[in-house]
């Protein structure tokens, strides 16, 4: 449901780099702080139909011809997610067993990821390939970026390849936000259709979510940002050469 800025602190950075980087930590502090305050908010209002987060998420895959994704309970706050490997809609333990807005807008979601697996949505298709290249680049990426940084004026190529390696990443933000934003306009949609909200229900519910994909908003421009700043370190060591 949530994601980590994919920025970081180092030493050696430039103050330019690092100064960006602080001022969208700052932010992405501050949404995921109005995230989590809107969830505990909406966790307080009971959801008219009564139904938990389990039993909206099963009702809603039922409803979408699926029948081959478990719902399990996972430990953790806000550390919903779906598992395209193994088909589980992963719900928190305050949205499993909740009958709450906030937990019928998150079960929604998360079997929304579902329903795009089970239509071979093409952006979660690619976002999938992607994950073995950015695990591999977020255990590279810092190292080689500050050797990057350090040697740039003597072997700025290593700079080069650091900036690869975020770049990596960076496009895996960049397509993390229509799969995220098309999973809650799937889990809105059903929602509303399955008339298992009052109106005023559905707009607090509509609201959770917008707060969720800021999030990846956030992240995806904060990690485009820094990937131009060291873009530009890159070629003024190359123009001095």
């Amino acid at each position: 449901m949530t994601t980590d800025l994919m920025l970081f602190i180092m030493p050696g950075m430039p103050p330019g780099v690092m100064l960006l980087s602080l001022l969208f930590i700052g932010i992405s502090l501050l949404v995921s702080w109005r995230l989590r305050s809107k969830f505990k908010e909406y966790s307080q209002v009971p959801v008219s139909s009564g139904f938990t987060g389990k039993q909206i998420a099963e009702k809603m895959l039922q409803d979408n011809g699926i029948y081959d994704v478990q719902v399990v309970s996972v430990d953790g706050f806000l550390s919903d997610h779906y598992n395209p490997e193994n088909k589980t809609v992963n719900l928190s333990p305050d949205v499993y067993s909740t009958a709450s807005v906030a937990a019928a807008a998150v079960a929604a979601h998360e079997c929304g990821h579902a329903v795009q697996h089970a239509q071979a949505y093409k952006w979660l298709g690619l976002r999938s390939k992607l994950v073995p290249a950015v695990q591999v680049s977020s255990n590279l990426v810092q190292w080689v970026l500050l050797g990057g940084i350090l040697l740039v004026n003597v072997f700025p190529a290593l700079l080069l390849g650091g900036i690869i390696l975020f770049g990596v990443t960076t496009l895996f933000a960049v397509i993390t936000l229509p799969v995220e934003f098309d999973a809650s306009r799937r889990g809105l949609a059903w929602l509303n259709s399955a008339a298992l909200m009052q109106p005023a229900e559905y707009g607090k519910a509509k609201d959770a979510l917008w707060w969720a994909a800021l999030t990846y908003v956030v992240a995806a421009v904060a990690s485009i940002a820094t990937l131009v700043q060291y873009i530009l370190i890159y070629m003024g060591a190359r123009n001095r050469d």
